[in-house]
């Protein structure tokens, strides 16, 4: 087997191992606060949302900087680091006694992460420039995969062994992928250890100067944001709507799974669309695609309408983020591809962050039928700032790359 290909199999598994076990506390994050003794309602749930998301701020904080260091000594030692470290890290979560110990252990966490991220960087500059769409595709399905199976692990595992034990479970599976990838990925497009390397502001300002990467990072972030922003109130959503026989928390699940499945079934195979016409063709018309099922969303009846639409929605999904990751390897300064993805997943974990809080915020005003429509307006606004400003850049530009006006630039 070709070694791009042998590293793609072995990174989809082991992305596939750590988003099951990342995920797999999920479900229980709340009951393990109730363990601790705490017992306010309120309480509860804002200290949940706490320690859920301080994981991505310190990630946001620290993605560039890994980012670099992967530049200069080189990917796989990245995804080494983070492995064995979330491994530790998360580990110590189940002896955790207090809110606050817990949340401490989740900003670390978010500080040492970085496997997707770093994984993804390894598998675009190892993997020959035709193939890359249809690798990083693969790499998103077992992504995709592991979120939706972990849920259902963590519940159905917490009910056997309780909720301090699947923090060592979650541990003991991060370390396995993480000594997979050890022993069995061979990176052979490394960083040359003769060259300067550049500081870490001066890597940044390279990669902050240039204009296309400014336009994909700012759309990676409303891609996240509009994805996020209506997850927190689905399961309200499915309440509102009647889920069949009363089983809101199934139905809330399956809402999310089947978008899930669409996105694992539709990606590699929009990562070879982009291959042969470009990932930057495929993330328009994805983005379109998203927006224009985004709008029935607003108008469903029933919990069965939703799932039919949600499932038509992650057949979109599926085409965002790896056609995103590709453009950036694509338009990346020579032997800064991992500081320009350090700087893309800050982007999409601000997103994160942001997404259902504002969302959040704004369903008090217009609803969560209200926040699909903006969710498609925003995606549409996107599609046109993609789209437009790539064609600009292209005319303005044309240092590097040279382009007929009126084209979007080709990542072929």
């Amino acid at each position: 087997m070709e070694t791009w290909k042998r590293n793609l199999y072995i990174l989809m598994a082991s992305q596939f191992l750590v988003m099951s076990a990342m995920s797999m506390i999920i479900p229980f994050l709340p009951l393990y606060l109730k363990d601790m003794g705490m017992t306010d309602p309120k309480q509860v749930q804002w200290w949940a949302g706490l320690i859920f998301g301080i994981n991505f701020l310190s990630a946001f904080v620290m993605a560039p900087i890994w980012g670099s260091l992967a530049d200069k000594m080189g990917r796989k030692i990245m995804v080494l680091r983070s492995g064995f470290g979330m491994s530790i890290v998360i580990a110590l979560m189940g002896l955790a006694v207090s809110p606050l110990q817990l949340l401490l252990l989740r900003l670390l966490n978010g500080t040492v992460s970085g496997f997707i991220p770093a994984s993804i960087s390894l598998t675009a500059t190892n993997t020959p420039k035709e193939r890359t769409g249809y690798a990083l595709g693969m790499l998103q399905s077992g992504a995709v995969a592991g979120n939706i199976m972990g849920p259902f692990i963590g519940g159905a595992l917490a009910e056997v062994v309780g909720f301090r034990m699947i923090f060592l479970l979650t541990g003991i599976m991060i370390t396995l992928a993480t000594l997979v990838v050890s022993f069995a990925v061979k990176e052979e497009v490394k960083p040359d250890p003769s060259e300067k390397k550049a500081g870490f502001f001066a890597d940044g300002s390279q990669i902050l100067h240039e204009k296309r990467l400014l336009i994909l990072f700012s759309v990676g972030f409303m891609l996240q944001f509009a994805m996020l922003a209506s997850m927190p109130q689905m399961s309200l959503f499915v309440d509102q709507l009647g889920a069949p026989g009363g089983y809101i928390a199934f139905f809330a699940g399956a809402v999310t799974a089947v978008t899930g499945m669409a996105n694992l079934l539709s990606s590699p195979r929009l990562g070879k669309l982009g291959d042969r016409y470009g990932s930057e063709r495929v993330l328009f018309f994805a983005m379109l695609g998203a927006a224009l099922f985004f709008i029935p969303h607003a108008f469903v009846t029933s919990v069965w309408q939703l799932l039919i639409f949600r499932f038509l929605l992650g057949l979109c999904i599926g085409g965002l983020l790896p056609s995103l990751n590709n453009l950036i390897q694509k338009n990346a300064p020579p032997g800064k591809e991992s500081t320009a993805y350090g700087y893309s997943t800050s982007a999409t974990f601000l997103g994160n962050m942001l997404g259902p809080i504002i969302g959040g915020y704004l369903t008090g005003f217009i609803g969560i039928r209200g926040l699909f429509l903006l969710t498609a307006a925003m995606l549409l606004i996107g599609a046109m700032w993609l789209k437009k400003g790539l064609q600009r850049v292209a005319v303005d530009s044309p240092r590097t790359h040279q382009f007929p006006p009126g084209k979007m630039p080709s990542a072929r």
